[in-house]
């Protein structure tokens, strides 16, 4: 077990939540209470802009992601953004988009290392200096909340480059942001494939967290069975009455992403998130489609072998929303997650059998934070293996 994750689990105290929390009707109220101005940072993407923010012509910088490349951050992208925002240009971040937007912007809040690869090895340090205002306009990363900035970097093993990539999360409390506003309204553009991977991300960060074995406190269990709650009547609506059932249901949504990651926060997220990095990282899967990809077999194999423990408090919970069978919730609660979104095996993303016997190494060197927070410990390369082959 890594010295974080030693001092994670040592600490039980219980959540104190660090930004403070809004709500806005819309985006000019937002800009209104906020007195967004000419030193301003606005870090979003064009096609939200264009619809929520353009017609108030606002004296603000407003940057758009895309101009940095496209997917999940990464070294280059995170080099080519301090290059287009200069650090003595603005005095505020606003962060208005999904989870690259919130990884990003928590680095522009930060002063800047003189290596990015140093930053997110640990091997240089993170100094909060500047405010930064995140505003999600997804409902799955809670990364408006949390101490985590993920980026796709160059892998390396005792020091020396590998020649391929990983995903690692720099993480630190200097990098939480400093306010967080909740604005319903802007998820309406959001695609359905995006949102319901999001929104599945958000129940997997929730289940981790309900299910973590010795970080979970008292107020991480309420945020986490809260979120649950509310995702899953929002799925079993969508299973109902379909995709456009989500639309009066994209405050509760967004709101549960936030109660995850409120939920994350402390108790951590685990063998999921910790197996769907290299497969984000090699082949750019997007973050809540990969760690999909995984959660119903580590599910399943999680109630395969201690069926008695946590997770039959899980079950039950899903037993009481969805009106399913205790003992069938697992396998119901996949066929629900099917009907929100259609999952693929792992072949269908350029996996390769070969990366059944790879990753697993590459998770045991790089995910130590995340895999010693396992439900079922300990989480072995052999386990790690079956997961990986049963999904190929």
């Amino acid at each position: 077990m890594d010295a974080f994750s030693k001092a994670l689990q040592a600490d039980k105290r219980e959540i104190i939540i660090a930004p403070t929390i809004y709500k806005c009707a819309d985006f000019g109220m937002f800009a209104e209470e906020f007195k967004l101005n000419e030193r301003d940072c606005v870090l979003t993407n064009e096609f939200i802009y264009k619809p929520f923010m353009e017609q108030y012509n606002l004296p603000c910088n407003f940057v758009f992601q895309e101009k940095f490349g496209g997917g999940e951050p990464s070294e280059a992208m995170i080099e080519t953004m301090y290059e287009a925002i200069p650090y003595d240009s603005y005095d505020r971040v606003i962060a208005i988009g999904g989870g690259a937007i919130m990884d990003l912007c928590k680095l522009l809040g930060c002063k800047r290392p003189a290596s990015v690869h140093e930053l997110y090895f640990k091997r240089e340090p993170v100094i909060h200096e500047k405010e930064v205002v995140a505003i999600p306009t997804t409902c799955g990363t809670g990364s408006e909340v949390t101490n985590i900035s993920v980026a796709i970097v160059k892998d390396e093993k005792d020091g020396v480059l590998t020649g391929g990539e990983t995903k690692l999360g720099l993480v630190s409390d200097d990098i939480i942001p400093n306010k967080v506003c909740l604005i319903p309204d802007l998820l309406k553009t959001l695609p359905y494939k995006p949102f319901a991977s999001s929104a599945i991300d958000a129940l997997i960060h929730a289940t981790e967290s309900f299910l973590s074995p010795s970080r979970k406190t008292t107020t991480s269990e309420l945020f986490s069975v809260k979120a649950m709650e509310m995702i899953l009547e929002g799925f079993r609506r969508i299973g109902e009455e379909g995709p456009d059932a989500r639309l009066g249901y994209l405050d509760e949504f967004v709101t549960a992403s936030l109660y995850a990651g409120i939920a994350f926060l402390k108790a951590g997220c685990a063998t999921v998130h910790g197996m769907s990095f290299p497969l984000g990282g090699t082949y750019h899967v997007p973050h809540g489609e990969s760690n999909y990809a995984l959660f119903g077999k580590i599910m399943e194999i999680y109630d395969e072998m201690n069926p008695t423990g946590e997770i039959l408090k899980f079950k039950q919970m899903v037993a009481r929303i969805t009106g399913c069978e205790v003992e069938n919730a697992i396998p119901y609660m996949n066929e629900l997650l099917e009907k929100v979104l259609h999952l693929k095996p792992l072949r269908e993303y350029g996996f390769k059998e070969s990366d059944i016997k790879d990753f697993p190494v590459s998770v045991e060197s790089n995910q130590q934070r995340l895999i010693t927070n396992s439900y079922i410990q300990p989480w072995t390369r052999e386990l790690m293996e079956r997961v990986y082959r049963e999904c190929y």
